[in-house]
């Protein structure tokens, strides 16, 4: 693995030096856009928009301007970097916090830590008292020309970051329409009932992404030149009047499913 960040991490007076590395990848298909009369590749290529020629990378650089009709302020590499210095260097812990605490929509994407030279006994330190008091750190640093809000966790005996959204940045439900349908006692306890039939231990790695999987077999079959079966799939929404019969359904093919 390669890193992508380096620095430190620190709680109260500790300063551990660290890298950071990606801890997801995509498991999507590659695939480019082509020209649908050719099949000829389709490529972007950055264009001054006043003369209308392409421009090398080491050319651009970053700006900004308030109004459309001022001048743009541009940005060097250099700035981005002393509009704080140490936030672009270090992943400060400000405090900690229960795992419970922090809602699930703000999760974004997770980042692994790994000790730098003569950081491997604060390193442990750290994960230690974490593992045992099961809290999370909260940290805020630059990556990226970016201020990050994270968390900092266990997983697999390693030290995770976990990137997290501002709470600025999750919209408001009250613009969504939700409905304000009753539900009666024991409609809610059938769907309990259903759910604790269903509860089991969390084993990520018995869920797999069968979709690329399914692609490849479609690309497969193309290039020998048959042409795939269309798939049928309709999905009808239970109606209120049916929701208990269904229920009661659920929970019957579920108790055979286990007595099986």
């Amino acid at each position: 693995m390669r890193s992508i960040w380096n620095g430190s991490i620190s709680f109260g007076l500790v300063s551990i030096p660290v890298k950071l590395y990606s801890a997801s990848e995509s498991r999507k298909l590659d695939l480019d856009m082509l020209d649908r009369h050719d099949n000829a590749r389709i490529r972007y290529k950055r264009i001054n928009e006043d003369t209308g020629r392409e421009v090398e990378w080491k050319d651009i650089v970053k700006g900004y301007r308030k109004e459309e009709d001022e001048e743009y302020t541009v940005l060097e590499k250099e700035d981005f970097e002393n509009a704080n210095l140490k936030k672009s260097k270090t992943i400060d812990i400000e405090e900690f916090v229960e795992e419970d605490e922090v809602a699930d929509v703000l999760y974004k994407k997770p980042y692994f830590l790994e000790p730098q030279k003569e950081g491997g006994k604060s390193y442990n330190l750290l994960r230690n008292a974490l593992k045992k008091t099961k809290k999370l750190g909260v940290a805020t640093f630059v990556m990226r020309q970016k201020e990050h809000l994270s968390l900092v966790g266990v997983f697999d005996n390693a030290l995770v970051l976990h990137v997290i959204r501002f709470a600025d940045e999750i919209r408001e439900t009250k613009d969504l329409k939700l409905p304000k349908t009753k539900v009666a006692k024991k409609e809610v306890d059938m769907a309990v009932s259903l759910i604790d039939q269903y509860s089991t231990n969390f084993k990520p790695d018995k869920y797999k992404d069968v979709y690329n999987d399914q692609l490849m077999k479609i690309i497969e079959s193309k290039k020998t030149g048959k042409k795939p079966k269309p798939q049928k799939y309709e999905d009808k929404p239970t109606e209120a009047k049916d929701l208990m019969a269904k229920l009661k359904d659920s929970l019957d093919k579920k108790k055979k499913s286990k007595a099986s």
